[in-house]
């Protein structure tokens, strides 16, 4: 005689977490491609280099001047005044904070100088500037 499937009940005494790892890998995908993208700020076309990998820390401030000769620092538009009084305050706050200077290669070459310039007064020493790799 054929026994009733829904007669034995078997007792699962463990949890399988390979589903529940899944997903906290997909979610931890998912948030590691949405902070980079939003990290990236305002859009430059950036002139080519041939240098290595950058090695920008945590707490790098990025100055950025786009094509249009705007300048932002992180992703908030500023003035050289206020830029120069915000790059003040950091420098209070920690006396080695680094600074990437990111510029559009449309931009007038005056514009970057006039910012290195002014790093340059504040005593910024840890300075980058960024370009595009170049394609071989």
């Amino acid at each position: 005689m054929r026994s009733n499937p829904y007669d034995i009940q078997k007792v699962y005494d463990e949890i399988n977490v390979v589903p529940m790892l899944d997903l906290a890998w997909n979610l931890l995908l998912v948030f590691m491609i949405v902070v980079t993208a939003s990290v990236q700020g305002i859009t430059v076309n950036l002139p080519k280099a041939s240098a290595a990998a950058s090695k920008v820390q945590a707490t790098t401030k990025a100055i950025t001047i786009t094509a249009e000769g705007t300048i932002y620092l992180d992703s908030f538009p500023v003035t050289m005044g206020e830029l120069e009084d915000k790059l003040r305050q950091y420098k209070a706050a920690d006396p080695n904070f680094p600074v990437v200077v990111r510029g559009d290669e449309k931009i007038e070459y005056k514009k970057v100088i006039d910012i290195l310039d002014m790093l340059q007064r504040l005593e910024i020493n840890q300075l980058a500037l960024v370009t595009q790799r170049l394609v071989k």
